[in-house]
């Protein structure tokens, strides 16, 4: 499943929405801000805060996830810290000692970010930017703390380093890092100055998400890291970084693909590097067909030569790709892609290639026939390289699933079997080591942000927690108890929902209702952490919060998730009526007459659209993050293939009719409810515009409002 269409919500945007409640409608007394002492060590005491706050949420430590070393001994993993004093971020990276449960500060030198193990348990490369765009690649031990040196400097931003060792003196690397329109190495610096800031366009896209689009990709750099003669005071040579190589160039492919590819879009072996690219001869705006790629490497005492990227797939599968993994062998490549071009929410196929014969691409799970009803957002390879490991969604989780590879192509495979409980949300999978079949599983939910645990794959109870960054909630003024869940008969399908208490809950009191819609609309609200859009946030203002996955959402089989098609303002709206009648009739300790409704992106729509109907009057105020007013303004969207998929087809096509049918703005004449209207300059799919007029509707309707934005974001 690819990312949800959620809004481009700031961290500021979030907190000033939570700043703007907990003042106009639950004032309360000053709060105890949190300020721990260490970033993430179990052996030093932290302040606890009285209450979870918009503050205490955005300098809350953010650990990264975590990867285990050769041996399973030590995980290294990011944490960046944000200052409300300085008003800085700070980053860090350091290694958590499996064992022993104790962690250690690496660096935390300015810029530092991508910690990788370089294959012999304690020796560690990572990437540090610096003052003028260069980056530096450092390498250093977890048990030589400070004893650090660099490899090499690259002259521009580079990220998401992978790497692999060859031998003993080797290691090579895949980093990302743009490129010039004929393949060189883009440096800021080196451009020409410019007079004018005019920028021509002869095709869409013109500009994705926050950015407008320029001549210069995204592409993958190979190259070599050779261990050298050690000095007569070293035990071990040092590494040098060799001469890096554009992979991509000229084949007119673009990875990590934009906006928000990483690490995710690619993999490396020691033969190769295979990666998902978007198909040069599609448009990206009206389509979201993307594809797998194969370069074989062979490197030589010489050097390294490299192959014409090659294409894998199998006919018929025609959508987006993601999560390419190379088998630990690396001689069979594991990935992911949708079937229909122009739907970014279908569901996701497992595709297996065996890279020396592209045209021998076969599905596992053949989709259709409705064996499997879930949609996987990654998969990676056991350590054996027997079985997929599958991350997907499910029922308002994210849980891990094992699938077997299938020996021959005449075996038929089993359904995945689920590794983990239904809670909680997966971040991350990584073998506990090179050859051990144990799993180290990155995670969090809604009251801890970071989990990190060990999984038997033989034992069905829990995943040992080795790890919790906030002690399952408690250091951050939270606790599991606040979190239950409900089911209410929707308009075709039974709905499931979040409910989130406030940490100080009494059954005998009576609490405002916050319903939250979330955005997508193909996405939904998990058991999973979030500095953008927290319950906790409005639960310890004093708030019940109840966040309903209605149709649309993901995580409760594709067909739930495709019935929004063409059904924007219908079928998720009744859910959310049915929802609300479910609240006032049988949870008798919340004041459905003291409710909030909020939302951002799709959730913006709806707030847009409740307004015009009965719901909407139900609340006593309404928050409209980043929304939709008119839908025959989503032509000035950049990714023109979404309102094309859910509204039917083309604005322009004859397809008129469904695109007004659910437009909110043909019902501007019933807005009667106070709303908070946010909206940034920054968010190219939905134009400050959209937001511009909600409010304006509103003032000149007399109807009690507040417009927020920043230009800026």
């Amino acid at each position: 499943m690819t990312p949800a269409r959620t809004a481009a919500v700031s961290l500021l945007s979030v907190a000033c929405l939570a700043t703007f409640l907990y003042y106009t409608i639950l004032p309360q007394g000053p709060r105890l801000l949190w300020e721990p002492e260490t970033t993430a060590d179990s052996s030093v005491k932290m302040t606890v805060p009285d209450k979870f706050t918009p503050e205490i949420m955005l300098s809350a430590p953010r650990r990264s996830s975590a990867s285990p070393n050769s041996d399973g001994t030590q995980a290294v993993y990011t944490v960046s810290t944000y200052s409300f004093e300085s008003h800085q971020k700070t980053s860090e990276i350091k290694v958590l000692d499996i064992r022993s449960g104790t962690h250690a500060l690496i660096t935390n030198a300015e810029g530092v970010s991508d910690p990788n193990w370089l294959g012999d348990g304690s020796e560690l490369l990572w990437l540090k930017s610096d003052e003028k765009g260069h980056t530096q690649l450092v390498v250093g031990r977890a048990d030589e703390v400070g004893n650090s040196y660099v490899a090499g400097l690259v002259p521009a931003p580079v990220s998401d380093i992978k790497l692999k060792v060859l031998d003993v003196n080797r290691v090579a690397i895949v980093v990302s890092a743009k490129a010039n329109v004929k393949g060189s190495l883009y440096k800021k610096e080196e451009e020409s100055k410019k007079y004018s800031t005019g920028m021509l366009y002869e095709s869409l896209m013109v500009r994705h998400w926050d950015q407008y689009v320029k001549p210069q990709r995204n592409a993958l750099w190979h190259g070599i890291l050779q261990r050298q003669k050690p000095h007569i005071t070293e035990s071990l040579g040092r590494y040098s970084l060799g001469k890096l190589t554009n992979v991509l160039k000229g084949s007119g492919l673009e990875s990590p693909i934009p906006p928000w590819g990483g690490k995710d879009h690619f993999d490396i072996s020691v033969n190769g590097i295979g990666f998902v690219a978007k198909d040069p001869e599609l448009n990206p705006a009206t389509n979201t067909k993307s594809s797998f790629y194969y370069v074989s490497v062979d490197v030589t005492a010489e050097g390294a030569t490299y192959s014409e990227p090659m294409k894998y797939g199998k006919e018929g599968i025609e959508g987006a790709s993601s999560s390419p993994m190379l088998s630990p062998d690396g001689n069979i490549a594991a990935f992911l892609q949708m079937k229909e071009n122009g739907y970014e929410s279908d569901k996701n196929r497992i595709l297996l290639s065996d890279l020396s014969a592209p045209s021998t691409t076969v599905e596992l799970l053949e989709s259709d026939d409705g064996k499997w009803d879930r949609s996987p957002s990654s998969v990676g390879w056991s350590s054996d390289g027997k079985a997929l490991l599958l991350v997907a969604e499910d029922k308002g989780t994210s849980r891990l699933f094992k699938l077997d590879v299938p020996v021959d192509e005449q075996s038929t495979p089993e359904l995945p079997m689920p590794l983990t409980p239904q809670s909680g949300h997966i971040d991350d999978v990584k073998s506990l080591g090179a050859d051990s079949p144990y799993l180290f599983l990155s995670a969090s939910n809604l009251v801890d942000n970071s989990i990190y645990s060990i999984l038997d794959p033989t034992d069905s109870s829990k995943p040992k927690v080795i790890s919790s960054n906030s002690r399952n909630g408690s250091f951050l003024g939270l606790s599991p108890d606040q979190i239950s869940d409900i089911w209410f008969q929707g308009s075709n399908e039974k709905v499931h929902a979040w409910v989130m208490k406030p940490s100080n809950f009494s059954s005998d009191q009576k609490y405002p209702l916050a319903y939250l819609v979330h955005g997508g609309p193909q996405g939904a609200w998990n058991d999973q952490w979030s500095t953008r859009w927290n319950p906790a946030i409005f639960a310890e203002q004093g708030y019940v919060v109840v966040a309903p996955n209605p149709t649309g959402s993901t995580g409760y089989g594709q067909s739930f998730t495709d019935a929004i098609k063409e059904s924007w303002g219908s079928l998720p709206y009744q859910d959310l009526v049915n929802g609300f009648v479910y609240i006032k009739e049988n949870m008798d300790f919340v004041d459905t007459d003291r409710a909030v409704a909020l939302g951002a992106s799709y959730g913006g729509y709806m707030m847009n659209w409740m307004q015009g109907h009965s719901l909407g009057k139900e609340f006593k105020a309404l928050v409209c993050h980043d929304g939709v007013f008119s839908m025959t303004n989503q032509l000035a969207s950049d990714e023109q293939y979404f309102p094309n998929h859910d509204l039917g087809g083309p604005y322009f096509a004859g397809h008129q009719d469904s695109w007004e049918k659910w437009n909110p703005a043909h019902f501007t004449a019933n807005w009667s409810t106070p709303m908070l209207v946010i909206h940034n300059e920054l968010d190219y799919r939905l134009p400050i515009s959209e937001g511009l007029a909600v409010f304006n509707v509103l003032q000149e309707k007399s109807i009690k409002s507040k417009f927020l934005t920043f230009p800026d974001e």
